[in-house]
């Protein structure tokens, strides 16, 4: 994206960026079964997957919501939708998992600037809207991000 933010100052509600795309892969799903721990037979067991309603293994709903979420941090060279002045993330809510990600499903991350709140002279609130989304435009997982960022200094 051609947009350099540094401050909160720098977005408008009703903004959209779309992010990189990026496939999920077999490694995706051995690499986090492994980290966390979670074997669950629905993304690890060919034959037990093949008796669920999806036929086949599925991807952890958090492997696409955490790569989904992160794909916007690639927006372009040294670029983000996060400003430069970002400095905490303040919070997630309304994550919903809408329909499965399968192993080769390509995804991409669109985002909405939703709201922009002061919390004082020198911070604020960045609110979007996330939607992960695969090759064919299916919506698999919607969630709020808040993150805490500065705002544009005060001249003297």
């Amino acid at each position: 994206m051609g947009k350099d933010y540094e401050y909160l100052d720098d977005y408008t509600v009703g903004e959209k960026m779309l992010s990189p795309a990026r496939t999920i892969t077999e490694a995706d799903i051995v690499n986090f079964a492994g980290f966390t721990g979670d074997w669950h037979p629905l993304h690890t067991d060919v034959v037990y997957a093949s008796t669920t309603p999806f036929k086949e293994r599925i991807t952890h709903g958090m492997i696409t919501l955490n790569i989904g979420m992160a794909l916007p941090f690639r927006l372009g060279p040294y670029s983000s939708y996060l400003p430069k002045s970002f400095i905490a993330f303040y919070g997630m809510d309304k994550v919903r998992f809408i329909a499965p990600t399968r192993i080769g499903d390509t995804i991409h991350c669109e985002v909405e600037v939703v709201e922009i709140k002061d919390k004082n002279k020198k911070r604020g609130v960045l609110t979007t809207r996330q939607s992960v989304k695969n090759q064919n435009g299916e919506l698999l997982v919607t969630y709020i991000i808040r993150v805490l960022c500065g705002k544009r200094p005060e001249s003297l």
